[in-house]
């Protein structure tokens, strides 16, 4: 019986995490802390976030489509703006290029580190990864429409010196990116939903499989790759009956729990973060590479299992549902909390970024274009992702 499904026991890492996470933050909250209990806070933080990414899933399996997609974008945002947000707060300037560094980050690990794993795993399994180019396509074109409007574009307005948008800008940035990925989601989950559907194995076509028959693929048309149907090409049942909704509520409950431990956690450890990063003479925006890499941690653990299965739109949907959610909801949350937030908001790119982000557009467009992929598409956008990692630590 699924995880999903079944009723959890107490003893449940899923349960145990989020409350071992909470007393780590009543333990740790304005305190100095020595070096060993930094590293239990941490481990206890990355722990809440995956168990706040499971329990987004169950909640989603629970209120189903449209709907349940939405739980684990937001989830996922909200750790994401918790993380910033608590950084910012008490950083001042040098802080100011934070959103840019994590958003950024978060567009390059997915679009190159989950998208080229995924089509890896993918090409190595059947010698050619097959995916649906008309949705993967679409939420490509959608993810470079976001990231030229909220960190492209700052660079070049002058209305305020330095990349940064005034606060009409900004504003028009945010509701923009807020409309995209609600269309997005319309598109994804109601309109067009059997192009996010997984594409046959061989079929090589474009076109969903099931999506003619009437039989949807597990896991098809979710966004943001969120909560992915259990059972599907390995062998399970297709369909997973949703859980109760007694078990629905409790990972709710369990859902909020993580979501504060991550927040007060990452409070605790953020001081040790910055130093650890100015020590060891590393730029600002390596902590920006580190937050984007522990949130989309379960995003890329899901996307490989899901290439293993046969399922490579499923991982593209993880990716590019990932990078739409990662600007479309932490920019408007951004510019929401600049309302309190004192000191600039620095969104725009420097030019070997926008070099690296025009490359993986491009290359991008070339990997999705012919539905498509081997090994060699993979490779690339791995490499891509190395000199973005590489050129973080030494610009």
């Amino acid at each position: 019986m699924s995880t999903a499904t079944r009723r959890l026991p107490l003893t449940d890492w899923t349960v145990v995490v989020p409350v071992v996470a909470l007393l780590a933050l009543v333990f740790s909250w304005g305190r100095d802390l020595p070096g060993f209990a930094v590293a239990l806070v941490a481990l206890c933080l990355g722990g809440a976030v995956l168990a706040a990414v499971h329990h987004a899933e169950v909640v989603a399996h629970r209120v189903g489509e449209p709907f349940g997609s939405l739980v684990l974008a937001v989830a996922v945002t909200v750790i994401e703006v918790a993380l910033i947000v608590t950084l910012m707060a008490d950083g001042g300037d040098k802080t100011a290029s934070l959103a840019r560094d994590t958003v950024f980050a978060a567009v390059m690990i997915t679009c190159n580190g989950i998208v080229g794993l995924s089509l890896l795993v993918g090409a190595l399994r059947n010698r050619v990864a097959v995916f649906n180019a008309e949705g993967s396509g679409a939420a490509l074109a959608t993810v470079a429409t976001l990231a030229v409007l909220s960190l492209v574009l700052p660079t070049f307005t002058t209305s305020k010196p330095g990349p940064e948008f005034s606060t009409a800008q900004l504003t028009f940035a945010a509701v923009a990116s807020l409309a995209l990925y609600g269309l997005f989601i319309a598109v994804q989950t109601v309109r067009h939903r059997d192009y996010f559907l997984p594409v046959a194995t061989g079929a090589g076509t474009g076109k969903a499989a099931g999506a003619s028959g009437g039989g949807e693929a597990d896991g098809g048309g979710e966004a943001d790759g969120g909560g992915e149907a259990e059972g599907g090409g390995d062998g399970e049942g297709e369909h997973a009956a949703p859980p109760t909704s007694r078990a629905a509520l409790v990972s709710l409950g369990l859902l909020l729990v993580a979501l504060v431990a991550v927040v007060g956690d990452a409070k605790a450890v953020s001081p040790t973060i910055e130093a650890g990063v100015a020590k060891a003479g590393l730029p600002n925006a390596v902590v920006g590479v580190i937050i984007a890499l522990l949130v989309l941690a379960p995003e890329t653990l899901a996307a490989v299992r899901a290439a293993r299965r046969d399922r490579v739109q499923t991982s593209l949907n993880l990716a590019y549902g990932s990078a739409i959610a990662s600007i479309g909801l932490t920019i408007p949350a951004i510019a929401l909390a600049t309302i309190w937030l004192s000191g600039p908001l620095l969104l725009g790119l420097g030019p070997i970024h926008m070099v690296l982000l025009a490359l993986t557009v491009v290359v991008s467009a070339l990997t999705i274009a012919p539905g498509r992929a081997t090994l060699l598409q993979g490779g690339v956008h791995l490499v891509l992702l190395a000199a973005y990692l590489f050129l973080a630590v030494s610009p």
